[in-house]
């Protein structure tokens, strides 16, 4: 078998694949890694839906609308889905915006990036079962290692807003739900992994100032350089598809493959509170309750 590396595309992940007869969501498809991901997928053969703010904005690919910040929007959608899932990714996020809250109050990187799709997921979970061996690939990211979930103050409530620290702490719940959907879906067919899909420039760092971004842009010059969005995407394809993946549930992956604990002065691996089991019991029955999943 191939041994796909930080450089490898989707394209190369999927080469030699048939996902025929299956069918894969993939939230904010539009553009970027989410936009290479669905074309990965449907290039396989996958009938690729891609769920998004502004279906009329996207070309080429069957469109729903989905807005993740917004609980309603979720179960609209969910609700108005028929047949089998196979593929779940969960790819759409929000990055560093001004303080700001969801349609039901929650911070909005938070909500959104978490929330939403876990509303998502626990929607859809049924028709992933009737899926027989269905996969969710989590979108996260290497912001997770600056902040665990601060389960006291989730909504920034008692201290002031910091959009960094927001969009970090909702990377972590990211890792935490599939840590506890591997552990609640063990017996239903249905895996959850995490996937970080490197530094990649695009709409996602549109809330950033000038010199922030010029700080990211060292720091990519520093190590490997901005991955493009084909790149980005092969960790969410690789996981979503790969035959050796089959079963495989609770990880977490980076430049395709799984990753280790975090090591001090390194940058990659996840952190060991990310995939914490009392960590993800205990956000789950959060996030349960306020999305009103059981």
């Amino acid at each position: 078998m191939m041994a796909f590396d930080a450089r490898s595309t989707a394209a190369e992940v999927v080469a030699g694949i048939d996902l025929r007869g299956q069918r894969a969501v993939v939230t904010g498809g539009s553009s970027g890694i989410g936009r290479e991901t669905a074309r990965a997928l449907a290039a396989a053969g996958a009938e690729v839906t891609i769920a998004v703010r502004d279906p009329k904005r996207t070309a080429g690919f069957t469109a729903e609308r989905l807005d993740l910040a917004d609980l309603e929007s979720v179960r609209e959608f969910a609700d108005r889905w028929r047949g089998p899932l196979h593929i779940l990714v969960n790819n759409a996020a929000v990055m560093r915006p001004p303080e700001s809250r969801t349609a039901q109050g929650w911070e909005l990187q938070f909500g959104t990036n978490h929330l939403g799709h876990f509303a998502l997921a626990t929607a859809l979970q049924p028709a992933m079962v009737a899926a027989d061996g269905a996969r969710v690939v989590e979108v996260t990211s290497a912001a997770h290692l600056r902040a665990e979930v601060d389960f006291d103050d989730l909504n920034f409530e008692q201290r002031g807003y910091d959009p960094q620290a927001a969009y970090d702490q909702s990377k972590t719940a990211n890792i935490l739900f599939v840590v506890e959907a591997a552990r609640r879906w063990a017996h239903d067919g249905v895996t959850a992994d995490a996937v970080n899909p490197g530094g990649v420039r695009g709409n996602l760092q549109r809330n950033l100032s000038a010199e922030e971004l010029a700080a990211l842009d060292e720091r990519a010059r520093a190590g490997n350089g901005w991955k493009s969005p084909e790149q980005g995407a092969a960790t969410s394809v690789y996981v979503a598809t790969a035959p050796s993946l089959a079963g495989v549930s609770g990880r977490y992956f980076e430049d395709c493959h799984e990753a280790g604990l975090h090591q001090p002065g390194g940058t990659g691996g996840v952190a060991p509170y990310a995939i914490d089991p009392a960590n993800a019991a205990r956000l789950w029955e959060i996030s349960a309750e306020a999305v009103d999943a059981g």
